[in-house]
């Protein structure tokens, strides 16, 4: 992981502050190894002060035993000035061997011989704090992590040997009051085959080398939430793109930041290679395909087309359909994620359909997401989104339910969170949900009218089917309950004023 210069601390001095801030079992975990690191540091200098000290008297003692091997040759080889020369020689030849055979057995050296550990390896409590010019840091990049792969070169862009590869990709993830602020080095960490294709990145650029934009001219329709944070990083990476959406002046800030201006939907399909849209819901998604200067009346053979809608698999089968009745590529693709991760490029992508063109948007969804999955024929990837979904709304609306339940039989709302903050369901999604309601903080990061769509969605997916989806259900009327008391726009944490109510 990459950790910021600035909120680095010493260690002793910030000790106890930090350990009453945070009581998440891992920091636990992670203090107890220092303390057991500065345990082993400490014994170890003790007992290399020890031996040092006898290695000192073994080497004294040894040099006193020369100098009187040294006279002896004197006395022996008087004969001429020099036998004498050539007598001394040999004494010193001797007392440097003695010494050097006693050296090599001393307590300290034959301590680590003795250690299990393999010599040339640092111990893994060791490793990190390991002085960046010493040989050990050597060792360590020829043994330990010869495996990385390290980014390449600004003019050497990332390949994959194989198509069925993809580079994965782990960096520092900054959090920019602004979408455009400068993004840190990324580290190429390996390349894995997996059932399902896999692209991982994450605030990916092209300065650093990490990856190459694709010269392909990108288009995108829709700024809200997510398609905001999604365009800022594809610019920050050197896309070329064009945009438009529904209200004008949202396209403002790209432009000023590179981006180009569409007129109309069709217009921006006509003038780019691949057009990425992100919409609210099914009757958005084919207002903007079928509608009025919609895509459809640019599509023209070769020119593809990429819908980030979180939808219903009939929905986004029809709209298949029709971009490839006229010539055009198609490729579903919703994200899994909220406003921060978008603006983080830590998105999770689901993508379905058009093989060629998911090989096609590598360097788009590394810019975009963490990680990008392919999932086969079109529908799969709408499917597999609304059960993500269903799952994280009803588990939203359970977390806001056992808060509303603890204040009323006089429970701490901050205990429960507490408790559950060191138990199994500990997450970053649990904490930060829990901090909204404790703290009445409810804008959207993720809009309550659309997690209560999504279950819908999910609920006829089951029906289609005929699968119970009981849990789903339940949380779908505390959602709409919501909506009835005016949370629709709120983030959809707000669930829990359906309890108070």
């Amino acid at each position: 992981a990459w950790i910021k210069v600035e909120q680095l601390k010493p260690y002793h001095a910030h000790k106890e502050e930090m350990i009453k801030i945070n009581k998440g079992k891992r920091f636990q975990q992670a203090v107890d190894a220092v303390e057991e690191f500065l345990r082993k540091t400490k014994g170890k200098d003790q007992a290399s002060s020890h031996n040092s000290s006898e290695e000192k008297n073994r080497r004294n003692s040894s040099e006193e035993r020369g100098k009187q091997s040294a006279g002896e040759e004197k006395r022996k080889a008087s004969l001429s000035e020099g036998k004498l020369k050539k007598g001394t020689g040999e004494g010193k030849k001797r007392v440097s061997s003695v010494s050097s055979e006693r050296g090599s057995k001393s307590p300290l050296k034959r301590a680590q011989d003795q250690s299990p550990r393999k010599r040339g390896r640092p111990p893994k409590d060791e490793k990190d704090l390991t002085i960046p010019e010493s040989s050990t840091v050597k060792r360590v990049m020829t043994g330990t992590v010869a495996g990385f792969k390290w980014p390449p070169s600004v003019s050497e862009p990332v390949k994959d040997s194989d198509p069925h590869f993809h580079h994965f990709l782990l960096s520092q993830t900054e959090k920019p009051a602004v979408c455009y602020q400068a993004i840190t080095k990324k580290l190429k960490i390996c390349e894995e085959e997996t059932g399902s294709t896999s692209i991982q990145a994450a605030d990916s650029t092209a300065v650093n080398g990490s990856i190459t934009p694709t010269d392909k001219k990108i288009g995108f329709l829709g700024l809200g939430l997510m398609g905001s944070g999604i365009v800022s990083n594809l610019l920050k990476m050197g896309h070329t793109v064009t945009v438009w959406n529904r209200t004008a002046e949202k396209c403002d800030l790209f432009i000023q930041e590179g981006a180009r201006l569409g007129r109309t939907p069709a217009e921006v399909v006509s003038t780019c290679d691949i057009t990425f849209a992100c919409v609210s819901d099914p009757k958005a998604a084919k207002d903007l395909v079928l509608g009025p200067s919609g895509v459809l009346q640019g599509i023209r053979p070769g020119k593809c087309y990429v819908d980030m809608s979180t939808v219903d698999a009939d929905t986004v089968t029809e709209l298949a359909q029709v971009i490839v009745s006229r010539g055009g590529r198609f490729l579903e693709a919703p994200v899994s994620g909220n406003q921060q991760l978008s603006n983080d490029g830590m998105l999770v992508i689901l993508a379905a359909g058009d093989r060629g063109l998911y090989e096609d948007c590598s360097s788009c969804f590394q810019a975009m997401g963490k990680t990008s999955f392919f999932l086969g024929e079109v529908g799969n990837a709408a499917k597999m989104m609304l059960i993500v979904n269903m799952v994280q709304g009803s588990f939203m609306a359970t977390i806001a339910e056992g808060l509303t339940l603890a204040q009323v039989t006089g429970q701490s709302q901050q205990t429960l969170l507490d408790i559950l903050n060191q138990g199994q369901l500990a997450s970053i999604f649990l904490d930060q949900k829990c901090q909204n309601i404790l703290q009445g903080n409810f804008k959207p990061d993720f809009y309550l009218k659309y997690i209560q769509k999504d279950l819908r969605l999910a609920i006829a997916l089951g029906d289609s089917v005929n699968h119970p989806t009981p849990m789903a259900a339940a949380a779908n009327e505390v959602y709409k309950r919501a909506k009835a008391l005016d949370q629709s726009d709120n983030d959809m944490s707000a669930v829990y004023r359906a309890y108070i109510h």
